[in-house]
């Protein structure tokens, strides 16, 4: 990045991130009117985290040893700070619902029922985004849950009903997540001795370089048919040709726009919907993907964003997975997620095709997840 678009990046941080964490003081220091010492401490505290979480974005590229904690603390209090902010917004809603009855009625809030309000929303919702918050870091601490997730395809014979895929997307490896992380996710998957393993994209967050060591594990991924990569919107923010040739090393065939016959299936791979922003040779591409398949067999297409799946349909495909929604990770961002994806977190039928969307493997930025746990998901095709 250069220094003129490293400078716009950061002054258009700050004044997002400073413009967050102001109002977050006048909901939580101000408006409530604590004692002179609290509204003290609180004003600092929140100029502290802003400082913090500033930090944690200008530290990426920093030795990992410095970078870590910095970025432990930083993603955390994003966390905590999304939470706090929406629940900050239900409370300003509920403020002026009240607010509106008291006038219908004749009966303003005089100043003192307005601050005890106030107070009731800062203290609830804070006390509520630190549970939740709390609850979410234990979440992605915990052993991620295998999903078995069985799939009928009315194309798959009855000698290879049970064929097993797994699906990995959205680890993420970066910041927060390294080589003890990928190392237990390999022994789980393992340990399912899959047909197949699929990788949907978003793996990395950093530069080969800086992640070598942490995606190393990746190489002792075991499959009867072997291990398969699509990209995600983040590895071409990390280097993507560079990334391509070293999972290659690792054993991990990349599938860009091809496909491969798995003798029970046929597999397709295309780049992220969003590759052609990165240059010539890279794009999303169906119709090339799919060509030459064998009508007769199922087509599983791997493609990062759901929003593939309305191509996929028009190309014949069978069976689509996906990620790129993380479930929406930190609720209410779930509902956010729809605004630029059809489809969230599931299995789904569109038009001719099906379609699974995993909440994801590891998680980006907060090192939390409330309402969307993450998944390693056994995939068995079963035949009708």
């Amino acid at each position: 990045m250069s220094l003129s678009r490293m400078a716009i990046f950061l002054v258009l941080l700050v004044l997002i991130a400073g413009g967050g964490h102001y109002y977050l003081w006048t909901r939580l220091v101000r408006d409530p009117a604590w004692p002179a010492r609290w509204h003290t401490v609180g004003t600092w505290a929140l100029v502290a985290m802003l400082v913090v979480m500033v930090g944690g974005f200008l530290v990426r590229r920093a030795p990992r040893n410095v970078a870590l904690p910095i970025s432990w603390l930083a993603y955390s209090w994003m966390g905590i700070f999304f939470l706090l902010f929406m629940m900050l917004l239900v409370g300003d809603v509920a403020t002026l619902l009240v607010r509106a009855v008291g006038a219908l009625r004749g009966a303003p809030l005089d100043p003192e029922r307005r601050v005890f309000l106030s107070k009731a929303i800062a203290t609830v919702a804070g006390g509520a985004a630190l549970l939740m918050g709390v609850g979410g870091a234990l979440s992605v601490m915990a052993k991620t849950a295998i999903k078995r997730v069985p799939i009928r395809l009315a194309k798959l014979a009855k000698a290879h009903s049970g064929f097993t895929l797994v699906q990995l997307t959205d680890v993420h490896v970066g910041p927060t997540i390294g080589k003890d992380f990928i190392e237990e996710i390999v022994r789980q998957v393992n340990e399912i001795d899959a047909d197949a393993v699929v990788i949907t994209g978003d793996l990395v967050d950093g530069s080969v370089a800086d992640l070598r060591e942490h995606v190393a594990p990746l190489g002792k991924l075991r499959a009867k048919q072997g291990v398969f990569f699509v990209t995600g919107n983040h590895e071409y923010y990390s280097g993507v040709d560079e990334w391509l040739a070293h999972l290659g090393t690792l054993g991990i065939r990349v599938l860009r726009n091809e496909q491969v016959d798995l003798g029970a299936i046929h597999l397709a791979g295309v780049d992220d919907s969003s590759a052609h922003q990165f240059g010539r040779g890279h794009g999303e591409d169906i119709p090339k993907a799919v060509l030459g398949r064998d009508p007769s067999k199922p087509l599983v297409l791997l493609a990062h964003q759901p929003k593939a799946i309305e191509g996929a349909a028009e190309s014949g495909v069978d069976l689509q997975l996906s990620g790129h929604t993380h479930g929406g990770q930190i609720i209410p961002w779930n509902f956010f997620v729809r605004l630029q994806q059809p489809y969230v977190a599931g299995l789904f039928e569109h038009r001719t095709a099906l379609l699974y969307v995993s909440c994801g493997t590891g998680y980006w930025g907060p090192p939390m997840r409330v309402g969307a746990p993450a998944e390693i998901t056994r995939i068995e095709l079963l035949s009708t």
